[in-house]
């Protein structure tokens, strides 16, 4: 087989090149000289910036040439007209590091990007306007994504010729939604005439592959399994183009409720040798999956709604904390043999800390929270979180919503379905019992005199893929009714849980330590004090011998970050804690738990992500 050396061919090699990715007779050409693409996707904003580097020398160390990453709108600006490019979110700075490491990249700007993320990427506050069509040529669609592009192409467009970009995806797997025969020339035109030059695709998967392209990129498909012809079918849509997989998917992401999916490790490196050996290019999704951070994680809507766990691990190369697998040294050994030249070392696996159990010694209600630390909206009727004003009129886009109403008397509470995506209901504080899409109605027991009934609903992630993206307004979308009378005249706050309520909620006044028997909602506390230089470690929130009822189902913030949720119905039980995140001495731990809590949490130092199934 023909030896490819690519040691001259890398980003700082060729500072200031002419002639970028170009296609010829089937073949991919840099700087004119043939070229396959060995890529993987790793994600800047599912890992902690501390760590970009290591996994970077990871991939180089397993054969790999191309990292290939998303670029999520709806961080990038999460208020309309407020960018950030700082800190975990500093793109600049991810890609500088990639060309520094000898990574070519493969950059996918969206502005829609699925990727199992809330609303594929887009920002919630596009869903304000009640016609917005997104991903179409809609003009308060196509508005908001030039206002955002005229910010992120400025960032990335010297990254071209004089850095590491070698090619960059139009849009994402639009052929599975194609509801605009002009949306993607319109995306196309924006990033040429914001002087993206190098090589443009698109990618599919192959049902969608025919009504995904656009003139003038690429076409590549995104698969799991090769059947037969499967590349072959690349030629029906375009003639004497290289091929190329721009997601070979190396497992696959998990619901709550769901298990834990795997993809077995020899099935993929067959299939990656397979691909290869026809001459293809390929990019492995994920290489490294990380986490979904906060409250970010997107969902499902097949027959029903799912949500997508808190770790994206995805079973991929490399684990959520970064360490190896046993596809990663299957890959590595196909990839030399391929490439004919030693690759460099992999490095050391940074060893996990086991910091034992953390008391929760402090809580205080919600309700106690209420008066001091949050200021009310007043709505005759209920209003969804995206519409509430707030933020700069950029309204509320993740967490919780909590609406307040009096009633009298009780009777059948009905959601006619309006309920986005799970609501507690609670009468005065007492719980009475939960609505989601399968429970729609509750009984509220009778009592004397006017009472407050309480809806506490979570968004718990919008659907990232298919065709409801317009639908996927949380919190209450419509009235709710009390003997087929719709309530009215609420009380309604946001419980978004940002930096500054966080660090408010430590001052405020009310904390006590917990009782033998407590039920949320409420917020717990406690301190996780470590001597040495800290290290990664998971957090485990489990019933405790002697503590009687374990966590339910919440969310975990470290030092003011949020690690993301918790649910006992699993898969996962582990949430990630990077090393970076912690401090020598105190650490603070606040965890916001909706039903009954366990009085301590352990800190281990090995995942459990759930039991496992294959993927089939």
């Amino acid at each position: 087989s023909s030896r490819f050396n690519w040691s001259e061919l890398t980003p700082l090699g060729l500072w200031g090149r002419t002639l970028g990715l170009q296609t010829e007779n089937s073949q991919f050409l840099l700087e004119g000289m043939p070229f396959r693409i060995f890529g993987g996707s790793v994600h800047y904003f599912r890992v902690p910036r501390e760590y970009w580097e290591d996994r970077m020398l990871k991939m180089k160390a397993c054969g790999l040439n191309t990292l290939t990453t998303y670029v999520p709108w709806n961080l990038h600006e999460k208020e309309r007209g407020k960018f950030d490019f700082s800190g975990n979110l500093d793109l600049e700075a991810f890609l500088s590091l990639a060309a520094k490491n000898g990574l070519w990249v493969i950059l996918r700007p969206g502005p829609y990007i699925c990727s199992e993320w809330d609303l594929g990427g887009l920002p919630s506050w596009l869903l304000q306007d009640p016609e917005m069509q997104l991903r179409t040529t809609y003009k308060g669609f196509t508005e908001a994504v030039d206002a955002y592009f005229d910010h992120l192409m400025p960032v990335v467009v010297p990254l071209q010729a004089r850095g590491p970009i070698i090619a960059v995806q139009v849009e994402n797997e639009y052929g599975s939604y194609a509801k605009d025969p002009n949306y993607m020339s319109c995306v196309k035109m924006a990033l040429l005439k914001r002087g993206i030059v190098e090589l443009l695709m698109t990618s599919d998967n192959k049902n969608g592959l025919s009504f995904g392209l656009v003139e003038g990129a690429l076409a590549t498909v995104n698969f799991q399994k090769l059947e037969p012809g499967l590349l072959k079918y690349l030629d029906t849509v375009q003639r004497d183009q290289p091929k190329m997989v721009m997601e070979y998917w190396t497992g696959w992401f998990d619901n709550w409720g769901g298990p834990h999916y795997v993809f077995d490790a020899d099935e993929m490196v067959n299939t990656v040798a397979s691909i290869l050996k026809t001459g293809a290019s390929i990019n492995l999704y994920m290489f490294h999956g990380g986490t979904n951070f906060g409250f970010m994680n997107g969902a499902l809507e097949a027959d029903e709604y799912k949500s997508d766990v808190t770790s994206y691990d995805y079973d991929a190369v490399l684990t959520e904390a970064g360490d190896y697998t046993s596809k990663f040294f299957k890959l590595r050994q196909l990839f030399s043999m391929i490439i004919g030249q030693p690759l460099p070392l992999p490095p050391m696996i940074e060893s996990k800390a086991s910091y034992g159990a953390i008391l929760l010694h402090q809580y205080i209600s919600l309700w106690d929270v209420l008066p001091s630390l949050l200021q009310p909206i007043k709505s005759e009727f209920p209003v969804n979180m995206e519409n509430l004003h707030l933020n700069d009129s950029s309204g509320q886009s993740y967490g919780y919503v909590l609406y307040e109403t009096v009633i009298f008397g009780g009777g059948q509470l009905h959601t006619r379905d309006h309920v986005r995506d799970r609501a507690q209901v609670f009468v005065n504080t007492v719980y009475v019992g939960e609505l989601d899409y399968s429970t729609v109605e509750l009984s509220i027991p009778e009592g004397q005199g006017f009472r407050q009934l309480r809806l506490l609903v979570e968004n718990r992630g919008r659907v990232n893929y298919g065709l409801a993206l317009n639908e996927q307004r949380k919190g209450l979308i419509g009235d709710v009714f009390l003997n087929k009378t719709p309530l009215r005249n609420f009380k309604i706050y946001s419980l978004e849980m940002k930096p500054a309520f966080m660090k408010s909620l430590q001052h405020v006044a009310g904390w006590s330590s917990v009782p033998d028997y407590f039920v949320g909602p409420a917020f717990f506390r406690g301190r996780l004090w470590i001597e040495q230089q800290p290290q990664d470690t998971f957090l485990k929130l489990q019933a405790s011998p002697g503590f009687g009822l374990g966590w339910e189902k919440g969310v975990v913030f470290v030092n003011g970050q949020n690690l993301g949720r918790y649910w006992k119905i699993g898969p996962q039980e582990t949430l990630y804690l990077p090393g970076p995140w912690l401090r020598r001495g105190g650490n603070e731990i606040v965890i916001f738990e909706e039903r009954t809590a366990g009085r301590i949490i352990q800190s281990v130092d090995i995942p459990y992500l759930g039991r496992t199934q294959y993927v089939d």
